[in-house]
């Protein structure tokens, strides 16, 4: 019983605590001013790291239903987190909550994003445990998300944020068209072994060989 106990609280309290430090990332690496930090605080303020986090939380655990409740409940947590931290660093953009309840009111809205939309998330996580081709679509998704918020802010927002925006996105989009043709590449090529294997394998049953 303990250790039923133990193996369904730890994955619960590991995922919440990842959720904390994702939340905490893009504000606190915000306000110690080096590039570095910078693209880090850049990054962990935009969307995509989000739905990566929601989505392994759901690739990691067996269960769907598990996947489900720890990816809205971890998402959850994790932009609380988020938001708490840029109201404590009136130093980092947008820290400080300036628009009082405006401002609140948003950052209630984006709590409550999180825990509606953690939840699909997470379960497309799961679903990408699928071996295969019939899992890739799924195992594409955040490198595309990335890829298109990233050509969405060079788009709109490029020429008013500066170098390290720029920067920092374009490697992101880099990145991400990299590893989705890294997992296309990996799929094709496990596909393409087994069936040589199961070619070999009928070959080497048949009279005469």
């Amino acid at each position: 019983m303990h250790r039923r106990t133990r193996a369904r609280v730890a994955p619960a309290a590991l995922s919440l605590a990842a959720g904390v430090l994702l939340g905490l990332a893009g504000p606190v690496t915000g306000t110690w001013g080096n590039p570095v930090c910078s693209a880090v605080s850049i990054t962990f303020s935009s969307g995509w790291p989000w739905a990566c986090y929601a989505f392994l939380v759901g690739c990691f655990r067996r269960s769907k239903v598990e996947s489900i409740v720890l990816s809205a409940l971890g998402l959850t947590v994790g932009v609380a987190a988020y938001y708490l931290a840029k109201k404590a660093s009136p130093s980092v953009p947008g820290g400080g909550w300036e628009h009082g309840a405006a401002g609140t009111g948003q950052a209630l809205v984006w709590v409550a994003a999180a825990f509606v939309l953690g939840a699909p998330v997470g379960f497309l996580g799961n679903v990408a445990r699928t071996p295969g081709i019939g899992g890739l679509p799924f195992r594409l998704l955040v490198p595309l998300i990335a890829c298109f918020e990233a050509t969405e802010r060079l788009g709109t927002e490029a020429r008013a944020q500066g170098t390290a925006f720029s920067v920092t996105w374009n490697v992101t989009r880099v990145a991400a068209v990299v590893c989705a043709a890294v997992l296309v590449g990996h799929t094709v090529w496990s596909w393409w072994t087994r069936r040589s294997r199961g070619e070999e394998g009928v070959d080497a049953g048949m009279p005469g060989k």
